[in-house]
């Protein structure tokens, strides 16, 4: 089915929970993106937030619950829609003997791309990696890593694209770029982003809602604007360490119980 043609959210999940013997990862939560949307995933480490994206994708399967991509049980049926969807992440290492052009290769063959030399050249021009793409990935610095990951993602022309720390190890102006095209990138394909990152600033910027985690359950799910309405701060890195430390409940909630 086309994204086009689709009416319900794209993204659903119902008590997805995962267990790693008793330890806890993701416990019971749902919730679901709607087409178009950009949604932060936000959390201190060991939130749940990577054991999620990894259910989302098709990597953990649950412990119970379920979550659904396009219609599709990433348990049972991720086969149907990975095409559709892409991840990046500098923080997953490419074969580092090949050079990033034949990796994005690589990656174009795994789905299907149709004009994959075209697509890299462009891919190479818009994000600025003409001058290593012939360059062995293990011979990167930090920055082009991340310029090479988001080219992998951005190979196959996602639906979907879940984002983790997109803009890590890069200079001010060149994030601030990549943030750019990311948003142009999303107008253009109508595509729903998802951004786990704990760059509050970026998070502000993208973001049309955030989901907060701790301790693997949803504590806060809401625009950023009423997050920081709600919990009367003027940032959301004030927010995040307020959850993230127990200090504040969120002002309506105060007000609640003061009455």
């Amino acid at each position: 089915m086309n994204i086009a043609a689709r009416t319900g959210p794209v993204v659903e999940a119902e008590r997805l929970t995962k267990h790693y013997g008793a330890t806890v990862a993701v416990d019971g939560i749902s919730f679901a993106l709607a087409e178009g949307s950009v949604t932060g995933l936000l959390g201190g480490n060991g939130a749940g937030k990577t054991t999620t994206i990894g259910m989302m994708i098709g990597l953990v399967a649950p412990t119970s619950g379920w979550i659904k991509v396009f219609g599709a049980d990433m348990a049972k049926e991720p086969y149907k829609v990975l095409h559709r969807i892409n991840l990046e992440s500098p923080y997953v290492d490419l074969p580092h003997r090949l050079t990033v052009r034949q990796n994005l290769l690589v990656f174009a063959m795994l789905y299907n791309v149709g004009d994959a030399v075209q697509r890299i050249d462009r891919l190479a021009a818009d994000l600025a990696l003409a001058e290593f793409l012939d360059r062995p990935a293990g011979k990167l610095s930090a920055g082009q890593k991340t310029r090479v990951a988001l080219a992998k993602a951005l190979i196959n022309e996602p639906e979907i694209l879940i984002l983790d720390e997109p803009t890590a190890s890069l200079d001010p102006d060149t994030a601030d770029w990549v943030r750019g095209h990311l948003e142009r990138y999303r107008e253009r394909r109508g595509a729903t982003l998802l951004l786990a990152s704990h760059n509050m600033n970026e998070v502000e910027r993208l973001c049309d809602r955030v989901i907060m985690m701790k301790q693997g359950r949803i504590v806060d799910d809401d625009t950023p604007a009423g997050l920081l309405a709600r919990y009367g701060r003027e940032t959301l890195e004030e927010v995040f360490l307020d959850v993230a430390r127990n200090r504040r409940q969120p002002a309506e909630n105060e007000q609640e119980a003061a009455s």
